[in-house]
């Protein structure tokens, strides 16, 4: 393929070496004179360990060169990848002037290209600033319909400095979120060399992928160190109590609890958080992450209780009372704040829960019960179909495998407030929406009749 790559930064620059060794012919396009001159001279303009080598060797065969005239990369190219920066401006926002400078350029551009061409945003941007400020300077300054005369996508990047050739060669994923499939389907083809699996999804899930990853890591490492700063406290060595927690591959560094849904409860999480933030103010550490745990689960459930009062409906019925599918127990469930909320605001609330028999329940989840919300009791039935049938909204609160089945009774007049997810798949073919919003998936429900607290 020809390919434009426009910015020669650390990820332009391995971008376009790359996309050079693997059999591409690239033009990298820059506005600083230097970094032309250093590509066209065998050298990278930056220091990465690797990329040396892989610019001389390109520009030595023929496959990579540089230059600053944008206009003339375009027309030479099938593909332009935006790869400059989007640094912060001074209150924190997404400074976008250099990748709208070069999407005006590149629009210019395209009105002169006799082809169909493909852009490609590699620069961090935020959701929805590709399809609603990228799209509409190129389509004005081309003159010509993105998805019809031109393709669009968004491939993010996720390469770390020092180690970025090796990151570009072996990706856990490439994602590539594309306004159509011809689109996504050239860069695909752009990373052929690459062993990897692709992922093809909307524009704005591309987008937000990037930014996913990356406070992750954040997250990650403060986590890290806020457990170390503890962990000293008690003249533990940090590293060592990690170090275990990494070697559970189960729970910890898995899949496990990454899924986006309702509140956490329990009889251990909040109970644990609460004694060790009450540990650290004890040893003078401070756990701000860990400190803003609880108060984000609890912003969870109030998220939950204003979703079902923005249906207008009055008459409830919450499905699953326990904090998760499979167990009996109640205690400090994240269920139980959203009914009693409902219920002090003068909702009709009926709750069904196959597991909480409540003239059966022993131990410390009775007292719990007795102790704590003794009212809720009044409110459970017996029937799952009856608490359906009599309902404006239907909550499902936790993923019990029988109320899968709701969603075949559901009437039209009814609405399903979905907190976990229980019966929805994800659409894998995206990049046919035109509004970046996936087609509801639940057995012809209207677009009115389901609504799920992440989705």
């Amino acid at each position: 393929m020809k390919i434009a790559v426009f910015g020669l930064g650390y990820v332009g620059c391995v971008s376009a070496a790359c996309l050079a060794n693997d059999g591409h012919m690239v033009i990298g396009v820059d506005v600083n004179p230097q970094k032309v001159a250093s590509i066209n001279a065998g050298q990278s303009p930056i220091i990465e360990p690797g990329l040396d080598a892989l610019v001389a060797s390109a520009v030595a065969n023929g496959s990579l060169c540089a230059m600053t005239d944008s206009h003339e990369a375009v027309l030479q190219s099938d593909v332009s990848m935006i790869c400059v920066g989007t640094p912060s401006n001074s209150n924190g926002s997404l400074k976008l002037d250099y990748v709208k400078t070069v999407c005006r350029e590149i629009g210019k551009a395209l009105a002169d290209h006799p082809g169909y061409h493909t852009v490609v945003v590699r620069s961090t941007v935020l959701p929805g600033t590709v399809r609603d400020c990228l799209l509409p300077i190129l389509e004005g300054s081309a003159g010509k319909r993105a998805g019809v005369d031109f393709g669009l996508c968004m491939n993010p990047e996720f390469l770390r400095e020092s180690s970025a050739v090796k990151d570009y060669y072996n990706p856990s994923l490439i994602v590539i979120g594309a306004l159509d499939g011809r689109s996504g389907q050239a860069v695909e083809e752009a990373y052929a060399a690459v062993d990897a699996e692709c992922a093809h999804v909307s524009l704005e899930t591309a987008e937000m992928a990037k930014y996913a990853n990356n406070a992750f890591h954040a997250l990650k490492i403060t986590f890290a160190n806020e457990i170390g700063n503890l962990s000293k406290a008690h003249n533990i060595d940090g590293r060592e109590v990690m170090q275990l927690l990494c070697r559970d591959r189960q729970l910890n560094i898995s899949p496990a609890y990454l899924r986006p849904g309702f509140a956490f409860g329990g009889s251990c999480l909040p109970k644990d958080l609460r004694a060790m933030l009450y540990r650290s103010k004890e040893r003078d550490v401070e756990s701000p992450l860990l400190s803003s745990l609880l108060p984000s689960n609890q912003a969870q459930i109030e998220r939950g209780i204003h979703l079902v009062e923005a249906t207008g409906g009055k008459k409830i019925a919450v499905l699953g009372l326990s904090f998760k599918a499979g167990t009996d127990d109640v205690r400090e469930s994240p269920l139980i704040p959203l009914i009693e909320t409902l219920v002090g605001r003068g909702y009709h609330v009926q709750v069904f829960d196959e597991n909480v028999q409540v003239e059966q329940l022993i131990g410390s989840n009775k007292s719990f019960l007795e102790r704590e919300i003794p009212h809720i009791a009044s409110l459970m039935q017996p029937s799952l179909a009856q608490v359906v049938e009599a309902a404006d909204v239907i909550v499902v609160g936790n993923g019990s495998p029988a109320f899968r089945q709701v969603f075949d009774w559901v009437r039209d007049d009814q609405v399903i407030i979905d907190l976990v997810g229980i019966d929805q798949p994800i659409s894998q073919n995206p990049i046919s929406q035109t509004n970046g919003q996936e087609n509801n998936p639940h057995h012809g429900l209207g677009k009115r009749a389901y609504e799920g607290i992440c989705w």
